[in-house]
Parts: C-alpha cells; sequence; structure tokens
C-alpha cells in the first residue's frame, strides 16, 4: 500500500476521536473515512467505485449516508468528525441507492461476462441484493453504444456498454501498477474510459498486467483465458503423487473470513495458485536457506518456528607447520570467541520472515491457526530464514505470490495480521533492538494501539531527505535503503534489515531528515509518531541515552562516508576506474602483473591458511598493468547485506563486512556478491555440537565465509606467500589516485614502491 492510499484509510494523525454509526460507537484516528469507520465495526456499506488498495473518489455515490449535514455524503471520502452520528440503511438512503443502481442497469448488459462466467459482477450482485432487477428497469437503454466491444488484446476483452466509470481500472493501472495507460475521455453523456490516446487495447502500451480487470468490478474488462499457475502440478513433480495438496475451489476460498472482498474474477483468473497442505505432527513444512516461492497460511494447528544451525561463526586459529602458518577454521559461539568490534550487547533474539522473532539462546516459537510464514520468500524470493516443523496436525493454505500480493491489499486480511502483530509481536520486536530493551510493558500497551503498520513497494520513498521529521520508524518487513545526495551522486549509508529503525535523528534534534529513505523490496514499517516518540524518551532516559549515542556514531560513520565520497581520481583514467566498481572498494588485493609469474602461491597460501578453502582467486578485472583479484573488498555499498533472511551479515565499525554467527547458510550473500568474494563453507555437523542433533535436520552445517584480512597474523598470508613481491593489499583510493596524479599532474612516474607505502599505511592487516 502507498503512503498516500494509507494516509486515505487510516488518517495521518495519531489522535483518536469518537463518533457513532447505527447506534454504535466506535473510536478511530483523525483522519479516518467514515467507510472505514463503519468497516471497523463489522457494518458493510455497500460501494463499486471504492477498492480497499485505492485512494478512495466518490464516484459511484453508492456508498451515500446520513451524517447529519443537508445532503447524504459518499462515505468513503468523508472525514469522520468528533461526536458524528452516522445513518448507513436508512430507508431513504436505500431508496436513493436503488435508484443509482437503476440507472447503472440501463445499459448494462445483464448478465455480463463477468456475471456468466464468476457470477460475480458486482452491480448485479448488489442491485439484485436492493431488490433491483434489470426488467425492472425504467429508463430507456441507449440506442447506440458510444464505444464498441474491443477484442484485440491476446488476455482482456473490454465491453464498454458494462463500464460503470467507477474509475477502479485507471485507479489500477496508474496507482498500484504506475503504467498510465487508461484515463476517461470525452464529456458527459458521451465519456468513456480510453487507452492511451483512444486506441485499440491491443495497440496500446498495456503491458497486459491484469491489474485493470482485477480491479472491474463488472464486467467491462474480463479475461479471455486463464494465466494463473497450477501449484497443485508442481508440488506433485517435487514431491511425488502422495504429497498431501489438494486444489481449492474459487467458492470454498470465499467463504473463508480471509478472503473476504478478493475479486472471484482474481481467483478464476489464478485458478491453482493456491492449495490446500495436511501435514503430520512432527512433519517439516519448510527448511532454513531452502529457495522458495511461496508463502503459508495456517488454517487450524500449530508448528514450531526454529533454527538448526548452531549460532557459531567461522573463525580461523593459527597451526604452525612448515614454512607457513596453517589456519584451520573451526565454528565457535560469540560466547567462547568474540570477535574484534562485535557487537557490544549480547544478541536477545533472531529476525525470520514470520510474525515473531526467535529467543537467541533458544531459537524456537511457535505459531498457531491464522498466522502466516513466508512472506518475503513469497514476495521477494529470498531463502527460508528457518525452520517450520508441524507441532500438531496441521492444514494450511500454500499460495504464489500473485495471491498473496492481492491478499496484502485487502483491509480485512490486513487487519487480522495487525491485530495478530500488535497483540503478540509488538513487544518483542520492539525489544529485540537493544536500545528498546528496558521499555515496560505497560507503556508497550499504549503503543499497540497508536503505532500505525505501513507498507511500501519495492523502489517506493519512505522519507526524503529534507523533509519534517514527524515519525520515527522500526522495519518489520523488508530492507531500506539510507542514503544522502553528496556531490551530486546518491550515497548509500546504510542497508537497513527486519529490526532496523530510522528517523530518530531529525526527532532528537529537532531538525528535517537527514537522509532518504527507499524500500528496497516490498516492505512493512512500524510507525511511532514524534508525541509518541518524544514520551518514550521521556519516560525512559536510558533509551534517550543510547539512541543519541546511536545518532553520535551514525553522524560518524556519515562524516566518514562523506569524506570518502569526496575523493575523486582526475582525468581521463577515471571512467575505467568507477566502471570496474573500484571507486566503491575499501580494500583491495592487487597483483603487478609485470613482476607476477602466475604461480598461484597466494592462492596455495590462503587455502593453506583456511582448511584447504581458499577465499581467493587469481582472476578479476585489470587495471592499467594490475590485476584485482578476486577476494572480498569491503565494498562501501555492500550489496552481499541485501536479502540475508536472518539478517547476520553486517558490517564493523570499520566499514568491514561480518558475518555474525547465526548465519544460516543460504547462499544468498555470496549470490549477491556482484565480484565473487563469498563462499560458503561446509562443515560436519557433529562438529557444530550435540545439542543441535535433536533438530534431526540431516546434512552438513553450511556457513558464510569472506576475506577477514587474516587479522591472526601481521600480514595476510596472499601477500606474504608471494615470492616476488607482486601481491599488495590497497586503499584502492588513495593506491590509485596517487598513481594517477603523478602520470597526469607532473608526467613523472613515481614508481610502484611509493604508491603503495602511502596506500597500505590505512590498510589494516
Amino acid at each position: 500500500m502507498s503512503a498516500q492510499t494509507n494516509e486515505h484509510a487510516s488518517g495521518t494523525s495519531h489522535e483518536m476521536m469518537t463518533l457513532t454509526i447505527d447506534d454504535r460507537e466506535v473510536t478511530v484516528p483523525h483522519g479516518t473515512s467514515v467507510f472505514d469507520a463503519a468497516r471497523i465495526l463489522g457494518i458493510t456499506i455497500p460501494v463499486l467505485c471504492h477498492q480497499q488498495n485505492q485512494t478512495p473518489v466518490g464516484a459511484c455515490r453508492i456508498c451515500l449516508c446520513d451524517v447529519g449535514e443537508r445532503a447524504l455524503q459518499a462515505a468513503c471520502v468523508f472525514k469522520a468528525e468528533p461526536g458524528m452520528v452516522v445513518h448507513t440503511n436508512t430507508e431513504p438512503i436505500k431508496a436513493v441507492r436503488k435508484t443509482l443502481y437503476e440507472l447503472m442497469l440501463t445499459d448494462h448488459p445483464s448478465p455480463c461476462l463477468r456475471q456468466q462466467q464468476s457470477g460475480d459482477c458486482e452491480l448485479e450482485t448488489q442491485a439484485a441484493a436492493a431488490g433491483m432487477l434489470p426488467p425492472d428497469v425504467r429508463f430507456k437503454k441507449r440506442a447506440v453504444p458510444v464505444m464498441s466491444e474491443d477484442d484485440t488484446s491476446p488476455a482482456i476483452h473490454v465491453d464498454y456498454s458494462a463500464c460503470i466509470l467507477c474509475d477502479r481500472c485507471i485507479r489500477g493501472c496508474s496507482e498500484i501498477r504506475h503504467n498510465n495507460v487508461i484515463a476517461r475521455q470525452g464529456k458527459g453523456y458521451f465519456t468513456t474510459i480510453a487507452f492511451d490516446a483512444n486506441e485499440p487495447m491491443g495497440n496500446s502500451s498495456c503491458v497486459t498486467c491484469g491489474e485493470c480487470m482485477v480491479s472491474c468490478p463488472t464486467g467491462a474488462l474480463t479475461n479471455k483465458k486463464v494465466l494463473g499457475q497450477n501449484l497443485l502440478q508442481q508440488l506433485i513433480q517435487e514431491n511425488g503423487p502422495k504429497v498431501e495438496a489438494f486444489s481449492v475451489e474459487t467458492e470454498e476460498l470465499l467463504a473463508l473470513p480471509i478472503f473476504k472482498g478478493v475479486s472471484g474474477t482474481f481467483l478464476e483468473l489464478n485458478a491453482g495458485a493456491v492449495v490446500r497442505r495436511n501435514y503430520s505432527a512432527g512433519e517439516i513444512i519448510v527448511r532454513e536457506g531452502d529457495n522458495g516461492s511461496t508463502a503459508f497460511y495456517i488454517l487450524e494447528g500449530t508448528v514450531d518456528v526454529f533454527l538448526g544451525s548452531p549460532r557459531a561463526h567461522v573463525t580461523t586459529s593459527s597451526e604452525p607447520e612448515g614454512f607457513f602458518s596453517k589456519m584451520r577454521s573451526a565454528l565457535m559461539p560469540i560466547k567462547t570467541n568474540k570477535r574484534d568490534e562485535e557487537r557490544p550487547e549480547n544478541p536477545t533474539h533472531i529476525r525470520i520472515d514470520a510474525p515473531v522473532d526467535l529467543p537467541y539462546d533458544n531459537p524456537i516459537a511457535q505459531l498457531g491457526q491464522g498466522d502466516l510464514f513466508g512472506e518475503m520468500t513469497c514476495m521477494s524470493f529470498y531463502p527460508r530464514s528457518a525452520t517450520v516443523r508441524a507441532k500438531t496436525d496441521c492444514v494450511m493454505l500454500e499460495m504464489l505470490r500473485n495471491v498473496l500480493d492481492v491478499m496484502q491489499k485487502n483491509k480485512t486480511f490486513r487487519s487480522q495480521l495487525e491485530a495478530n502483530y500488535r497483540g503478540r509481536a509488538l513487544g518483542t520486536h520492539l525489544r529485540s533492538v537493544p536500545i528498546f530493551s528496558t521499555i515496560s510493558e505497560d507503556f508497550i500497551d499504549v503503543l499497540r494501539d497508536r503505532v500505525e503498520l505501513v507498507r511500501y513497494a519495492p523502489g517506493q520513498v519512505i522519507c526524503t531527505e529534507g523533509d519534517v521529521a514527524d515519525s520515527f520508524y522500526l522495519v518489520r518487513i523488508g530492507f531500506v535503503r539510507v542514503s544522502q545526495m553528496r556531490n551530486d551522486e546518491e550515497m548509500v549509508l546504510a542497508y537497513l534489515p527486519r529490526g532496523g529503525y530510522f528517523g530518530e535523528m531529525g526527532l532528537l534534534r529537532e531538525v528535517p531528515r537527514t537522509a532518504t529513505c527507499t524500500a528496497l523490496d516490498h516492505v512493512e514499517v512500524v510507525k511511532i509518531y514524534a508525541p509518541d516518540f518524544a514520551a518514550m524518551l521521556e519516560r525512559f532516559p536510558e533509551v534517550r541515552m543510547q539512541i543519541e549515542n546511536v545518532a553520535r556514531q551514525r553522524d560518524r560513520e556519515n562524516l566518514f562516508h562523506l569524506k570518502r565520497s569526496n575523493e575523486r581520481i582526475a582525468n581521463e583514467p577515471l571512467h575505467s576506474f568507477l566502471a570496474q566498481g573500484l571507486m566503491d572498494a575499501q580494500s583491495l588485493l592487487i597483483l603487478d602483473l609485470e613482476k607476477c609469474t602466475r604461480c598461484d602461491q597466494c592462492v596455495k597460501a590462503c587455502a593453506e591458511a583456511h582448511d584447504g578453502v581458499t577465499r581467493l582467486l587469481r582472476d578479476g578485472v585489470r587495471f592499467d598493468k594490475y590485476l584485482v583479484a578476486t577476494s572480498c573488498r569491503q565494498c562501501r555499498d555492500p550489496l552481499c547485506m541485501v536479502g540475508c533472511p536472518v539478517g547476520s551479515i553486517r558490517r564493523r565499525n570499520s566499514l568491514e563486512v561480518i558475518i555474525e554467527d547465526w548465519c544460516v547458510g543460504c547462499g544468498l550473500c555470496a549470490k549477491n556478491c556482484p565480484y565473487g568474494n563469498i563462499t560458503v563453507h561446509e562443515f560436519d555437523r557433529e562438529d557444530a555440537g550435540g545439542k543441535y542433533k535433536d533438530m534431526a535436520l540431516q546434512g552438513k552445517v553450511r556457513k558464510a565465509t569472506s576475506c577477514d584480512l587474516c587479522h591472526d597474523l601481521e600480514e595476510p598470508s596472499c601477500v606474504y606467500a608471494c615470492p616476488h613481491d607482486a601481491a599488495h593489499r590497497v586503499n584502492p583510493t588513495e593506491f590509485f589516485s596517487n598513481l594517477l596524479g603523478q602520470d597526469i599532474n607532473t608526467g613523472v612516474p613515481l614508481g610502484i614502491n611509493s604508491a603503495l607505502s602511502s596506500s597500505t599505511a590505512e590498510v589494516k592487516r
């Protein structure tokens, strides 16, 4: 849901007010529409032009209500007010609605194609419920249709006579998909929808995404063929014919409360995209680290969610052996082997793709009826973040992304998930962030009804640098990119996973936003408004102190980024330097090809130093006479951090990338690294410790590893092993700036040793 749409639906203020609808009181935030206030009470107001995931426009007027004013008002756009008394279904209102239905049915072909296909034309269904049937229409049908039927699209049939000009297709095309193909044309009696400059749909710039057809309440836009995927067939192919999976008919889905309000036409179009799964107690449903593309909704039963991988990071220890020091890789828990610049506080929770976080010391939790898990795997195709096992016999719905995407826009479904989150997970989520660990339960109870859950689509801006700071954000789902504009270029400061937070600096200092925050994928944030944030800091001084410390640390990191972004290399070689991604690195292993004899001693030494698994390849990009070998660059914009399903890869304060001990070995960071500099190391499960055997997980333990600069040695093994002084670890900006600067400014070559002496001074070994 976009920020704009959400403001229409829920209001922009955190202050509450009370009104009465059909003799029942309800308390809602200021800015809430009468339609949404009634929905909270379970009062259904009929409407044709308003869809839950679109901005209301009040075009059809079917939702007219008596709000105590001179004229009836459209509930979808009329804002509720304190003390307001609303009537939604009086006899005068019924009479007006019946007349409106009659006018719309005048030119409507009854039954329309949608009514023929799935029996859920909203106009015909609502009109029949109001006692208005097509033969009862008093008005004369127009002699000649404004537009003839359009069958030029390969997937969508257009029947203009069934169109009621509700504009839902227009908003679906522009607001949701941002394709901007559909608009109105003509005036008054001759108004119709049009594609581009009134082109036939098949000749227009339509991309056939189907959003207009899903949005249409009548048979004006209908599917010509079924385009959905068959998940049941896919499961049978993967697991054999004995898999406990069953197809679900559209009528069965619509009978479930969570599908209330979902288009039957959409479900028909995507027949096969939802299956019912039966699991016996003890059966594994998904495994951590596996790839997937589906989400699960629990209808019956309880499941255990846990991590089978040990909480241990890959470390190396020196073992003198021959000419070189041999280093053996092993898994070591944080409590017995704390690394330099490790987190100062012990982690309390591990964040996963579920409505709960796992306790660090005993990473297991339960989910039950009404819970959804696997959301980010389904929406963004991330690996599974945890293993899920049936604790009791379970019945679930497994669904593909196209269905989950529509479900997330359904307010009935969203309200259920949000209620579960507020009641069960908000407190744990807040306390899993170390700076909020001391917040009391009574204050969390205050926040439960005051925070706002907001969803953002990939690429959507959450807040912009320079905007007024009015709220604090806690990331619940997805990844957020934090950036600033420097020298007319966007500079990435950080990637924030689930549990990350932003917006505190502007609120603390009462200044505009200091950075732009953008959704990298499907993101959901917990929005805490400024007054509640201020009340929290006032009541809990220790929280204020920790947030101020974090703000000062982020200031230092931003200054460091700014200093590095201002470093530039002159003239023509700069383009090649930037094109190869070298400016983004903090540390490079370079080989002087004029000295290198291709003996591979550097590669062999790396393998010997890391238990036979090399983290170095003598291959890579070339710049001048230097080969930039394939080894971790400690990038300033680390793409490897994006998408980690458990948030186990991060930066040290020195901006060196570090992999935490709860890595599940999915390998996504290795796939994301554009330079191939992360590897996945396998360990025997016995070496991981006997305490994890009860998880009944087979196979080896997998952990991601990257170059650690041989921090236990005085010099990296690859550099030390080179017999020709060809291998060096350098600061790329310093090294190449010195090298090229001498060539350009003085014309006198400086010599490699001088360049190396200045550039390697800053590289920690």
